[in-house]
């Protein structure tokens, strides 16, 4: 009777020994594994890739030299919404078969999972005890489940590349390699989406800030916020510059007619709509929120880039305050977005790492439990238990049940801005750390660590 349980606790910890010894050879099988099932999954499903066709229509129309913005594609008759240099990038996708191009665009996002969630690990210093690469893919095989990853597959959308391209930039740190190129990245993502953008203002703002309180005594410094934001500013001034000479006209277009055609991406009281507009749209039954929607979402631009501000100026008083403003930044561009669609939420993924990350930091119930609630939520899909269809427009009619459960993300956004808000001002009421006399300057401070 007592061999049985020996020989379980021996094999329990051989198994558990190899775990350890080659933590990042599991951790690739079990992403391997995850990645195989969901493609499986999404196959049976018979997605559309729907983006997909629409960004090689894009390819087609810049290879034909016809007009970006009176083109339509597929059967959902979906015009273009994105700047013209967007186009551009997406010609290539007119040299490949329908076929080889939607596995080439599946293997490539589900590649972005794995960097953007290595890249957001490096951003919150974590992990300690195991090697990041393991569990990047570990974290991975587990995100591609959540709502905002698999739409963003289903429909073969770009959201995990432009905010990839983000978090390369703030995870660069100063004196290493690539260090100078900091805030190309951001700038590119803005030239392919403007959203990003919201990044280089973030930038921008610490950098004045931390200009005005440097006491005038102490002679020069190197302001790093406001160098990013210089380079950044400039990447996305030159992919409007190249996509003015390559599309003259369709550029003049975008900048000055398309871009203000916040209605032209779809309806915004559709339940995929995961911003304060939508939330309003719904509420109100009304198509068009109009002032209210203009005057909540100037209140929540300044409240979330106030806290981004704080938390990036809080070095040294809040663990992790880099983290925390580049995860309020990406929160506030999403709700204040005229059009937030479900699968742009994937800075879901940063979030609940940070949140997961904080936890691991206090140890507390509380942090414990809003870390599962937000994963929970995030992997519920609870905005599409709802009545939804375009033609017949049912979301104008939603009972309150109904605009609770499709009003999710934006909740998520208000309660991580509050927190982050508080730890921000609470970080930025305690003293700066100070060195002892005769102690060596610090260094520089970095974006991240690892």
């Amino acid at each position: 009777m007592t061999a049985k349980p020996t020989i379980t606790d021996s094999r329990a910890r051989g198994a558990r020994a190899a775990l350890l010894r080659h933590p990042t050879r599991y951790a690739a099988v079990f992403c391997l594994l995850s990645f195989t099932g969901f493609w499986i999954a999404q196959r049976a499903a018979h997605v559309s890739m729907v983006d997909l066709m629409v960004y090689r229509a894009e390819g087609w129309t810049v290879r034909n030299a016809m007009d970006l913005y009176d083109m339509r594609a597929t059967v959902h008759n979906l015009p273009n919404t994105y700047p013209p240099f967007a186009s551009l990038l997406f010609t290539p996708l007119t040299f490949l078969d329908t076929g080889v191009m939607r596995t080439f665009a599946t293997a490539l996002n589900l590649a972005l999972l794995v960097v953007l969630v290595h890249l957001a690990l490096r951003l919150v210093g974590r992990p300690r005890a195991v090697p990041r690469a393991a569990a990047a893919l570990s974290l991975a095989g587990l995100g591609v489940w959540c709502e905002p990853v698999w739409t963003t597959l289903r429909y073969g959308q770009i959201n995990l590349l432009v905010t990839a391209l983000v978090l390369w930039d703030l995870t660069r740190r100063p004196g290493r390699r690539g260090h100078h190129w900091a805030g190309v990245g951001t700038g590119v993502a803005a030239g392919i989406k403007i959203t990003p953008a919201l990044f280089l203002v973030l930038l921008a703002l610490a950098g004045l800030v931390e200009a005005l309180q440097r006491p005038r005594s102490a002679g020069r410094f190197r302001n790093e916020h406001l160098r990013r934001a210089a380079v950044g500013t400039g990447a996305f001034l030159a992919t409007g510059a190249l996509a003015g000479l390559a599309l003259p006209h369709d550029s003049h277009r975008y900048w000055t007619e398309i871009l203000f055609a916040t209605d032209r991406p779809g309806d915004v009281e559709g339940a995929g709509n995961q911003n304060l507009r939508g939330v309003l749209a719904r509420l109100l039954h009304t198509p068009d929120p109009g002032g209210w929607w203009l005057a909540a979402a100037a209140l929540v631009a300044c409240a979330g880039l106030a806290t981004a501000v704080a938390a990036q100026l809080a070095e040294g008083r809040l663990p992790g305050n880099r983290a925390w403003a580049a995860v309020a930044c990406g929160v506030t561009a999403l709700m204040v977005s005229p059009v937030s669609w479900s699968h742009h939420w994937v800075w879901a993924v940063p979030m609940v790492l940070l949140l997961g990350a904080e936890a691991l930091r206090r140890r507390t119930a509380p942090w414990w439990c809003l870390t599962a609630v937000t994963a929970l939520l995030f992997c519920s899909y609870m905005m599409w238990y709802v009545p939804h269809d375009r033609p017949s427009r049912v979301e104008l009619h939603q009972n309150a049940g109904q605009m609770l459960l499709t009003a999710v993300y934006p909740v998520i956004g208000a309660v991580f801005l509050a927190v982050a808000g508080r730890l921000a001002v609470r970080a930025l009421r305690t003293p700066p750390p100070h060195p002892p006399a005769g102690a060596p300057r610090r260094p520089e401070p970095s974006y991240a660590r690892g």
